[in-house]
C-alpha cells in the first residue's frame, strides 16, 4: 500500500507537467495562423514589367525574350519580340527562375555557377536575371535574353522590374 502512496503524487505531477506542455502547444498554435496568405502579381502587372523590358531594349536596337515568373519560379508571362530567337525564351526562363530562387539579380551570382549549383538543371548564373520587390515584400522576377551582353539584358529586367516596383510601392 506505500508504495500505491508514494506513486501517487509522480503521476500527479506528471500527469499536471504534461497537461501545461499541451496547453503551451495550444496557445502557440493559436497564435500561429492556420494558412499563409501570399501576395502575388496579378496577370497585368506581369503583362506590364514584361513588355516594359522588351520596350527598354527596343530603344536600344536589341529583339529580346522576356519571362515574368511569380514567387515560386513558374512562369506568368512569356514574352518574345519579333525578330528575337526562340532560344532567347528559354534562357530568360532560366534566368528569371534564378532570380527568384536566390532572391538576387543573376549577375551577383555567377561565381557560384562554377560549383556544383552550376550543374542544376533550370539554373542560369549569368546576368539578365533580377527579382521583383516591393515594401519588404517579394513578388517574383525577371529575365531577358537576346541582347548582346548580359549586362543589356540586366539592365533591359531591370527597368522592367522597376515600372511595377513603383506601383507595388504604393499598395
Amino acid at each position: 500500500m506505500k508504495m500505491k502512496t508514494s506513486l501517487t503524487p509522480k503521476i500527479i505531477a506528471a500527469t499536471l507537467g504534461l497537461g501545461l506542455a499541451f496547453n503551451s502547444l495550444v496557445s502557440q498554435a493559436a497564435e500561429d495562423p492556420a494558412v499563409v496568405s501570399i501576395q502575388r502579381l496579378s496577370m497585368e502587372m506581369a503583362l506590364k514589367a514584361a513588355q516594359a523590358a522588351i520596350h527598354d531594349c527596343r530603344a536600344k536596337g536589341i529583339q529580346i525574350g522576356v519571362t515574368v515568373v511569380d514567387r515560386s519560379g513558374n512562369p506568368q508571362v512569356i514574352l518574345r519580340d519579333v525578330l528575337a530567337p526562340d532560344l532567347t525564351l528559354s534562357i530568360s526562363r532560366m534566368k528569371a527562375y534564378t532570380a527568384i530562387s536566390f532572391n538576387a539579380a543573376t549577375s551577383s551570382l555567377e561565381s557560384r555557377g562554377e560549383g556544383a549549383l552550376g550543374r542544376v538543371p533550370g539554373l542560369f548564373f549569368g546576368a539578365g536575371g533580377v527579382p521583383i520587390e516591393a515594401g519588404g515584400q517579394i513578388y517574383g522576377g525577371i529575365g531577358v535574353s537576346g541582347a548582346p551582353s548580359g549586362k543589356t539584358d540586366e539592365e533591359c529586367a531591370a527597368a522592367g522590374a522597376k515600372v511595377i516596383e513603383s506601383e507595388l510601392e504604393l499598395m
